[in-house]
């Protein structure tokens, strides 16, 4: 899958507007955002997630000598266009907002600049690509919250939507937050943590369970956590496990990385009476891990009645998102290239929902800090040329209901702009940190929300404004549209 070309993984109509655009002539640069409406899981943030594979999907842009014989096959293109495609590369900017960064709705996650045929081709690759990932970080990182501090390790492979989802679903889950993953080839290709226990198969395999448990604990003497509950959890599992525990101290054997995992039955009840047998036997610090179907709210829920577990598998509701199985990631023009002056047209999407009308422009988003606690503050959209002094009050409004506004004052707050250069006329410009790296950044990210923005019900809403500059903008065009919309009355 790493190696596999990518460049028809495209839906049709891309490529039937290419060819359109090709006959006619017509390749003007453009600029196209990727954004999205609304936070996943009712959540109050994402986190932007993908762009690793969108920079090896873009270097990778190439079509064989197989694709355009597949393409020739469906007899709806030209061959003047088919010889077009067989030189074609990438020769256009895109700008991005870096993994693992706290985002929101409406601002562009990633920004493309190049002339529409190759601007068209990207869309479909890129939001399938940012819309899994930002997804899967994004429901990770309410679970690890949930956790309140707690390790919790990817473990959800054997349920993901197919191979490809399972591996860059566990690249997602670690950056969201994750200590490690089940995901063998995730860990080889990320060079991240692999973790695990056994199965119920493995106790079952043996004559009981103290001889599979002393088995174990031979091989894997520094990682020897031990699933207790495939007969009895507090008659057998436990005790044989402490048992298991007794004989390695006795042997000199330093226990280290060992405790056991419960899987099933009652977790708050089972936790606290394990530990409490675990604690009586002279094991105070030996882990209680937990699996069995959990969510956030389940954690949660479990952490509230005092559930004394400290390690959490998480598998099919995590990396399915299976409460919110999309991300609703878009790609929409926003500017069209004047030859003649060398500037960008603004352009207007519209629609009968207010949600969709779209932002022209080329734009940026700078990020603003409360300057004493290094909060966000808010989020502000403007042109790419304009500049702000954080010396000067800053005047925010709501770009719907315009007569809500706030003052910052200059001095009380710093600015960020997200977005940074990833190609550059084809050329990629910019290095991927590793996964490890982009898992630390986001947890100093998340450090930045204020914790009601945070919580699961009704999260507090960061604010993601208009400069006046691109308001005024926007607002001209929705009024020249409205005006022509009168004219063909």
């Amino acid at each position: 899958m790493s190696t596999m070309n990518l460049t028809l993984l495209t839906d049709l109509y891309e490529l039937t507007m290419m060819q359109g655009y090709f006959e006619s002539n017509s390749n003007e640069t453009v600029i196209f955002d990727a954004f999205y409406r609304k936070n996943p899981c009712d959540n109050g943030y994402a986190i932007a997630a993908g762009l690793d594979q969108v920079i090896d999907y873009i270097k990778n842009l190439r079509f064989s000598d197989e694709d355009i014989e597949y393409l020739r096959s469906l007899h709806i293109f030209h061959e003047d266009f088919l010889d077009y495609l067989k030189n074609f590369h990438f020769e256009g900017d895109i700008y991005a907002i870096p993994e693992g960064t706290i985002v929101f709705p409406y601002e562009p996650l990633l920004k493309v600049i190049a002339p529409i045929m190759q601007a068209q081709l990207v869309e479909t690759a890129i939001l399938n690509i940012i819309n899994h990932q930002s997804l899967i970080a994004t429901k990770t990182a309410r679970v690890v919250h949930a956790a309140q501090g707690d390790g919790i390790m990817e473990f959800g492979l054997r349920r993901a939507q197919g191979p490809d989802a399972g591996i860059y679903g566990a690249r997602a889950a670690m950056i969201g937050g994750c200590i490690g993953t089940s995901n063998v080839l995730a860990g080889q290709l990320f060079d991240v943590p692999v973790k695990g226990t056994h199965a119920h198969s493995w106790i079952m395999s043996f004559p009981d369970e103290y001889t599979a448990f002393k088995k174990y604990s031979e091989l894997y003497p520094d990682a020897c956590l031990l699933l207790v509950d495939t007969y009895d959890t507090l008659r057998s599992g436990v005790p044989n496990a402490i048992r298991v525990f007794t004989e390695m101290r006795q042997a000199g054997i330093e226990l280290k990385g060992y405790g056991i995992r419960l899987d099933s039955g009652d977790l708050a009840y089972m936790s606290k009476k394990a530990r409490k047998m675990l604690d009586d036997a002279g094991f105070p610090d030996a882990i209680i891990s937990a699996s069995s179907d959990l969510d956030e709210y389940l954690i949660s829920s479990l952490k509230m009645q005092g559930a004394a577990i400290t390690s959490w598998g998480v598998g099919t509701n995590m990396i399915t998102s299976k409460d919110c199985p999309a991300f609703g990631g878009v790609y929409k023009l926003a500017a069209v290239l004047d030859p003649s002056t060398g500037e960008f047209i603004p352009k207007i999407k519209l629609s009968e929902n207010t949600e969709k009308i779209t932002n022209p422009g080329n734009k940026k988003i700078l990020r603003i800090y409360d300057k004493e606690t290094q909060k966000i503050r808010a989020d502000l959209i403007c042109l790419e040329d304009e500049v702000y002094d954080e010396s000067e009050d800053l005047i925010l409004f709501d770009p719907l209901e315009t007569w809500k506004k706030t003052k910052i004052r200059g001095g009380s707050y710093t600015l960020r702009s997200l977005m940074v250069p990833v190609f550059l006329k084809g050329e990629c410009v910019y290095t991927s940190p590793s996964v490890m790296e982009i898992r630390d950044y986001c947890i100093h990210e998340k450090e930045t929300l204020w914790e009601e923005t945070q919580r699961f019900e009704n999260p507090h809403k960061v604010y993601v404004d208009l400069s006046n500059r691109l308001f005024k903008i926007k607002n001209d065009l929705l009024e020249q549209m409205g005006r022509e919309s009168l004219k063909l009355e």
